[in-house]
């Protein structure tokens, strides 16, 4: 028997963060061994710990010391939902100040399969350099989706669009 695959769940501060702890519990239902990296700003917004005894991994906030093991299994997929303007525009310009942000380009830079959840304000969307940073992100082979669906219902159905997009690029 095979163990289930391993999402690697990038979480940044944007209202559906609040809620995170519904995703992870559809994403275990569904099959996935779920490990949570957090960036710094949403990390307070969040029951760690409880959400660390759900999945039976460290919710990752900073970055190991070096010689510390790693401790997440390496990923087969990687999710961020909810994903800001902020992340969105320094992952597209390759910055890597966050351990949310190194994940998410070292992810891109292996070739492991991503899809993003933008969280974006009309007005930010609207900035004139959005829409190139999708674009790059998109070029680069992400799957970039509409994340004002996950404002479209409450409770855990507000997830089912998510779940269905890691549904697509899940490993047979």
């Amino acid at each position: 028997m095979t163990e289930p695959p391993v999402l690697y769940l990038v979480v940044c501060a944007a209202g559906p963060a609040e809620h995170i702890d519904e995703l992870v519990d559809l994403l275990i239902v569904d099959g996935w061994r779920v490990c949570l990296i957090v960036s710094p700003t949403a990390a307070p917004w969040l029951d760690r710990e409880a959400l660390q005894d759900k999945t039976g991994y460290l919710v990752r906030v900073e970055w190991r010391m070096p010689g510390d093991p790693e401790p997440h299994p390496p990923a087969d997929v990687v999710l961020a939902a909810p994903v800001t303007f902020n992340t969105m525009a320094k992952w597209a310009l390759g910055i890597n100040d966050t351990l949310a942000l190194g994940i998410l380009n070292e992810s891109l830079g292996a070739g492991l399969p991503i899809v993003a959840f933008p969280h974006v304000k009309a007005e930010l969307a609207a900035h004139p350099a959005y829409a190139g940073h999708l674009s790059v992100l998109r070029a680069a082979g992400v799957v970039v989706a509409d994340g004002k669906a996950l404002d479209s219902a409450h409770g855990p159905e507000r997830w089912t669009v998510v779940i269905e997009a890691l549904r697509m690029v899940r490993p047979s």
